[in-house]
């Protein structure tokens, strides 16, 4: 017998040939392990022990092969990207289908309706496959809406299938938790996602109405005319009606009082006022809502009902005349309740337009209410007590612990020991007064003037210091605001008045002359008119003094000779630098002379050598110019 089929032969009883001699029919081994590891192997032997062919390739290879004319052709063809995957919370994250539709709730203990048509919206959520179910808020329904069944997976059937996005259509009815709803249409993006995954949506159907709601939307039937604005009535049609004022409360003039801000609510719908505090931060208040509950406020009470206890009952109409009502409340006029007064001074939006639809007040301004700050007050200083300068006593009113005034301190270093001396004359009735000199002293550094007195001997008056440095007011100046004496007062010929005492200025030193003359813009005419005529004067009388002394009085020009002779002996002597400060120092009333022993005594410390001779001469020299 033949072991291989004949091939073509169809696989038929009567056409096939078995071989006798095969015994094992089994399938080659094809897994095995090698090195702990599970590997495949191609089988070498079919069924019954047949060697199978060595180059018999897998249907892969086929495939390969199969495509491959192709790959030579036209090269390696191009894989397209895999689509990217975006998970179905992304790409349906915020889309939800809503559906409008209603169940009917049996009315079982009432007379007027026998059900009732509750009107709600489905929400199908495409991100999870959830469903709520929201009921919109009817106004006095009595009825707790709002969310019927929160979001959550929907049971459809006993069998633990849940709603799907495929079984909602408009037209149809599903029951959740045994309450059968009714859809009757959808909104424009459920209709067009419906549409587009292939499902033909229900024509859409009318809204089912509530009878009883409908009912009572009717006008009632009236059978006798109302004469009068009822409470219902006026209930009705301004409920939630609030006219909002905004006040003040000005309690400065009691101890400790302060101004203090109120919102004022009156309420249309019963003509009750309510009282509100308005609190600001850190204001030091415990935050108490309400300074008065809402209530209605008596305006006018009857006469018997003064003594009445309000304390512990009610006012009722008995006991009121007249009750407060919104014309009563207006704005930019102040009002008495529970026995304060309050200046409305703002009002809303709402109020304004009730007032003029109401009352026909169309101008209703805001008052402006803010204190604004008083102005400063001018610090007047008190009367000048006379005790130093009017600056010293002045600091005793700017700090607890006066200071001393403030200088100029640039002034004081530009101007640091110049001073400007006068010769001046004592402008008296008295007779002894007319022959007295004074030196005036000008300190530019500080402003200050002294006064000295030479002494004249056998005069009867003391010499001396006649005033110490001081600042002179003018006598034309208020204590107030004073006036002080400036350089550019002193002038040959000025009027000086010094606390009383009338000086007249008769010369000046040279100083003064080149001080003049460097801010001669500082000066008057006049004041400059005289230091010229002075000059000019001066100069006549030097020239013929001149030669008088040549011709007729040889004494002075021996004293002359005889300082040059001293002057030349002093010229090489190593402290002649110090010899003018020394004199400078001890004469201390800068009156240019000191007595004999003084003068022995500067010598002595300066180690001058003093020639008795020359001593001599110089005294019988001054004794002779001063004979007449």
């Amino acid at each position: 017998m033949v072991s291989n089929p004949v091939h073509g032969l169809p696989f038929l009883p009567g056409s096939s040939f078995r071989d006798p001699t095969k015994t094992a029919f089994h399938r080659s081994q094809t897994l095995g392990y090698r090195n702990g590891y599970a590997v495949v192997r191609r089988p070498t032997v079919g069924i019954g022990g047949d060697r199978l062919p060595v180059n018999q390739l897998s249907q892969a290879e086929l495939d390969e092969l199969a495509n491959k004319a192709s790959v030579l052709t036209y090269g390696q063809p191009k894989q397209a990207p895999p689509a990217e995957f975006i998970p179905a919370h992304v790409a349906l994250d915020k889309k939800v289908l809503k559906f409008d539709a209603y169940f009917q709730e049996d009315v079982p203990m009432s007379t007027e309706e026998h059900y009732r048509i509750r009107q709600v919206n489905i929400y199908y959520y495409l991100e999870d496959d959830s469903m709520s179910v929201m009921e919109p808020v009817v106004e006095n329904s009595g009825i707790l809406q709002g969310k019927l069944i929160k979001r959550q997976r929907l049971a459809k059937n006993d069998q633990g299938d849940h709603y799907h996005w495929k079984d909602l259509n408009r037209g149809i009815n599903i029951t959740i938790y045994g309450k059968t709803f009714r859809l009757v249409d959808c909104d424009r993006f459920t209709q067009v996602f419906l549409e587009s995954q292939g499902i033909e949506l229900n024509p859409p159907e009318k809204m089912a109405l509530d009878p009883y709601t409908e009912l009572r939307k009717q006008p009632l039937r009236k059978y006798v005319t109302p004469s009068d604005f009822d409470q219902l009535k006026q209930f009705l049609t301004f409920d939630k009606q609030v006219l909002r004022f905004y006040a003040i409360w000005d309690d400065t003039d009691s101890m400790f009082g302060e101004c203090r801000n109120y919102i004022i609510h009156y309420y249309l719908m019963d003509d009750t006022v309510e009282i509100r505090e308005v609190h600001e931060r850190n204001d030091g208040r415990d935050p108490f809502p309400l300074l008065m509950n809402r209530q209605r406020m008596p305006k006018v009470l009857v006469e018997n009902a003064k003594n009445f206890p309000q304390c512990v009952l009610e006012i009722s109409d008995q006991e009121v005349l007249e009750w407060y009502t919104a014309k009563d409340f207006i704005v930019g006029k102040p009002i008495t309740i529970l026995g304060r007064t309050f200046f409305i001074y703002d009002c809303d939006p709402f109020t304004r337009q009730y007032y003029k639809e109401k009352f026909g007040i169309s101008d209703l301004p805001r008052i402006d209410v803010s204190k604004k700050e008083p102005p400063p007050v001018k610090q007047e200083l008190p009367p000048y007590n006379g005790y130093g300068l009017v600056e010293d006593s002045a600091q005793n009113c700017f700090v607890l612990i006066p200071k001393a005034p403030k200088k100029d301190v640039m002034k004081m270093l530009m101007d640091d020991n110049k001073v400007l001396r006068y010769l001046a004359a004592l402008d008296s009735p008295i007779p002894e007064d007319k022959d007295r000199r004074f030196v005036f002293s000008y300190f530019l550094a500080s402003d200050m003037i002294s006064i000295f007195e030479p002494p004249v001997r056998n005069s009867g008056i003391i010499g001396g210091k006649y005033l110490g440095r001081t600042k002179v007011v003018k006598p034309s100046s208020s204590v107030e605001n004073p006036i002080y004496y400036g350089p550019t007062d002193f002038f040959i010929g000025a009027v000086i008045e010094v606390f009383g005492h009338r000086f007249i200025i008769l010369d000046t030193d040279d100083y003064v002359l080149k001080y003049m003359e460097s801010n001669a813009a500082q000066y008057s005419p006049e004041a400059l008119l005289s230091i010229q005529n002075r000059v000019q004067k001066r100069e006549a009388p030097a020239l013929e003094l001149e030669n008088k002394q040549t011709k007729e009085d040889p004494g002075e020009q021996e004293l002359e000779a005889l300082i040059d002779t001293i002057q030349k002996q002093l010229k090489h002597h190593p402290c002649k630098d110090n010899i003018r400060e020394a004199f400078q120092i001890y004469d201390k009333e800068a009156s240019g002379y000191v007595d004999k022993e003084m003068f022995f005594k500067i010598c002595d410390s300066l180690h001058l050598p003093v020639d008795d001779s020359l001593i001599k001469e110089i005294q019988v020299l001054i004794a002779l110019l001063s004979d007449p």
